[in-house]
């Protein structure tokens, strides 16, 4: 386990969290792709803490990158928030 890379992780969806209600650059559909992603990388934490990933839990790291490229003309502080998530989530190997 990486205990040190979950917690960056999960202070990096806090910040992320933290950006988008200070903002408020947020619409339904944004809105809506974070939350599944964000239940799906609590999902790989606790797997994770049970050592029991499959091939399902990979690809969030890609996954997280497509969103931040999808939105970044129209939530560029998001954008970066989303990045940085996925490159985290790529260096855990998820």
């Amino acid at each position: 386990m990486q205990p040190e890379h979950d917690a960056d992780l999960k202070a990096r969806l806090k910040a992320l969290h933290r950006t988008l209600q200070e903002t408020g650059e947020t619409d339904v559909e944004l809105e809506t792709l974070l939350r599944q992603l964000d239940g799906d990388i609590e999902k790989v934490l606790d797997r994770r803490a049970e050592q029991e990933l499959d091939a399902n839990t990979y690809g969030l790291g890609s996954r997280t990158q497509e969103l931040a490229a999808r939105f970044a003309a129209r939530h560029p502080r998001v954008e970066h928030g989303l990045r940085e998530l996925g490159q985290i989530l790529s260096n855990m190997g998820i």
